[in-house]
């Protein structure tokens, strides 16, 4: 069937419509594909990935949280780079600054001697400027590199108290690392020896602020120990160490599992030092302590590379000369070996006695030389070493000569000296066949020292015997004064000689000088205690004017202290002006005594605010005195 011409017109309107509809309906998703992948893709590569896009049509919507207003506009702008900027509606928010918690302050302080290096974040403007001025002094004219930011945000609870306890370790500390937090502290340092060590590590944390963690690092450098030395012995009492030396942990670990294995029973210190004469320490240490074992009865000693090996006298020579050949063939080859078999002593003959020298150390340091020299010259010299050592005043010799001495009597002689000043009180003989000292000690080191002594002057083959008791010092602990001692030990200074002025000026007068620096050092013992320094005037002159003339001086005190490296941060300087006489301002003699600086002891109230704290008056405390109604027609322009 034929259609009517328009039947076929209106057929293909339709088809072209629909045709029409369908290319605009791609084209306008093929628009909005590809502008939604182009701020995508500009978000993306900004890092915005915050933002989000979304397109109807031409229009970009974009939405989500900005962390600041600038983080919006960077993403606004990157997205406005690959679209017409007009098509682009912002619809993004950004986060509440005042929902933001308060960043984590921190306080890295780094000193190198003079020079000192700070960065971190800090609470606010005047807490960094208080950090650089209290460093200022300890820099001691050397540079400051500050890179400290600040954030006006409220201290956290613990800060203030954090950051002190770092300025004040880093007074004593010239190279060191301090890192503060207001829950944590970390001290990195390097001490000159062990003892310092203990003793920064006893004081830091016995200031720590309560509910701070304090994590110490403190370093000291090892000992140069020349001779390097080690001294076993083995006898009817036990095995045991004379001294031993060790040039890192792994090798004193080995030498003490091989003193152990060999008997020796509880705590064995061995001291780790630098000087060893062979990276084979260890090795050859444990070599010789398995012989000494071995053998039952028998002292080795090393000093340096040179081992000596003395078996008692009741060994079997079989025996003996098996674990000779042993360790001998063993050693590394550096070391070299002397071994012997020890002889009876011999018995004293009835026209000499046994021949001796003896030194006696008594309490006090006294010392008393007896026995046997060779000849004038080596008595002087034994009696002047022994004064150079334990004072001129301290030695009694009652020596006899005796030029049948067997050679190298005086320097044996001399050793004993020398070793016997490294106890407490004691006592060493001198023989022909040994060197014995017996005695204590306050130092843990002492034995080492002995043993190193007599291996060094002596040689290894002689026969040494050391028997030295540790016995530690009890240390008293050392009690600072309390806050209240502290303020009552200031004002006491203040009674004996008052802190005077220029009339009229806050300006300290020179004869204050000697009372601040007393009071400097009554200061040093009292940094983490609240005071209050408080400037007063007479009536004479305006109030506001004596208000602040009395603020002005106590600022300057408070100057004056830091001036003597005083830290300051617990000082405050406050005035009060006519406000708090203790005498009649009708007299020169109660206005001199009205002008003065007091020191208060400060403590927090119920309501959080720092007040004086209150202190019951005693009988001879001084009443204030009201101030006359005529005072006031009388007034002098300035006060003193």
């Amino acid at each position: 069937m034929n259609l009517p011409p328009k039947a076929i017109g209106a057929a293909a309107f339709a088809v072209a419509a629909c045709v029409s509809i369908l290319a605009a309906i791609w084209a306008a998703h093929a628009i909005e594909n590809r502008s939604l992948r182009a701020v995508q893709g500009a978000l993306g590569a900004g890092g915005y990935a915050w933002a989000e896009a979304t397109v109807d049509g031409l229009q970009v919507t974009l939405t989500g949280t900005a962390p600041t207003e600038s983080m919006r506009f960077r993403a606004l702008s990157a997205a406005g780079a690959v679209v017409d900027a007009r098509r682009i509606t912002d619809a993004m928010d950004v986060v509440d600054p005042s929902a933001l918690g308060a960043p984590e302050f921190t306080l890295e302080i780094l000193r190198n001697g003079d020079g000192i290096s700070l960065i971190g974040l800090v609470p606010s403007e005047d807490a960094h400027q208080e950090i650089v001025e209290r460093l200022g002094d300890l820099a001691g004219g050397g540079q400051i590199t500050d890179m400290l930011e600040t954030s006006e945000h409220p201290e956290p609870e613990g800060w203030q108290d954090a950051v002190d306890f770092g300025l004040r370790a880093m007074e004593t500390l010239p190279r060191s690392k301090i890192s503060v937090t207001a829950t944590r502290i970390g001290v990195m340092a390097i001490s000159d020896s062990a003892a310092e060590k203990a003793r920064i590590e006893a004081d830091l944390k016995r200031r720590v602020p309560a509910g701070t963690a304090l994590n110490l690092d403190i370093s000291a450098p090892r000992p140069v120990i020349a001779p390097f030395t080690l001294r076993f012995v083995v006898d009817a009492d036990g095995a045991r160490f004379d001294a031993c030396s060790a040039n890192n942990e792994r090798a004193r670990d080995r030498i003490i599992a091989a003193a152990t294995k060999a008997g020796v029973a509880g705590k064995v210190a061995c001291t780790i030092g630098l000087g060893v004469p062979s990276p084979d320490w260890a090795d050859a240490a444990s070599m010789g302590i398995a012989a000494a074992a071995e053998l039952g009865d028998a002292v080795i000693t090393y000093s340096d590379a040179d081992v000596s090996l003395v078996a008692g006298s009741g060994v079997s020579p079989d025996l003996f000369d098996k674990v000779v050949g042993e360790l001998e063939s063993n050693l590394p080859e550096v070391y070299s070996l002397h071994a012997a078999m020890s002889q009876q002593e011999a018995a004293a003959t009835p026209d000499k006695g046994i021949v001796e020298f003896v030194a006696i150390l008594k309490e006090e340091r006294k010392v008393e030389l007896r026995g046997r020299l060779p000849d004038e010259l080596v008595r002087e010299a034994v009696e002047s070493f022994a004064r150079s050592r334990f004072g001129s005043a301290s030695v009694y010799a009652a020596t006899r000569l005796d030029p049948g001495l067997p050679r190298g009597w005086s320097i044996r002689a001399l050793a004993a000296i020398e070793a016997l000043a490294r106890l407490d009180t004691g006592q060493v003989s001198v023989r022909a066949d040994r060197v014995r000292i017996t005695g204590t000690t306050s130092d843990p080191q002492a034995r080492d020292d002995i043993a190193r002594i007599l291996s060094d002057k002596l040689g290894e083959a002689q026969g040494i015997e050391i028997a030295v008791s540790y016995v530690p010092v009890e240390t008293p602990e050392v009690t600072l004064p309390s806050a209240e001692e502290c303020v009552e030990g200031i004002n006491a200074a203040l009674a004996q000689h008052k802190i005077e002025f220029e009339p009229g000026s806050a300006r300290i007068a020179p004869s204050a000088n000697k009372t601040l620096d007393t009071i400097a050092d009554l200061l040093r013992d009292c940094a983490d205690a609240p005071i209050e320094v408080a400037g007063h005037t007479d009536s004479q002159g305006g109030e506001d004017m004596n208000l602040n003339l009395s603020k002005a001086r106590a600022q300057s005190v408070v100057q004056a202290l830091m001036a003597r490296r005083i830290l300051t941060g617990n000082l405050t300087a406050t005035g009060y002006g006519e406000t708090m006489p203790i005498a009649s301002n009708d007299t020169e003699e109660g206005r001199e005594q009205n002008r003065r600086i007091e020191f208060r002891l400060l403590t927090i109230a119920e309501d959080g605010t720092v007040v004086p704290m209150a202190q019951a008056p005693g009988p001879d405390t001084p009443r204030p005195k009201p101030r006359p109604e005529t005072a006031g027609a009388a007034q002098e322009p300035n006060s003193e």
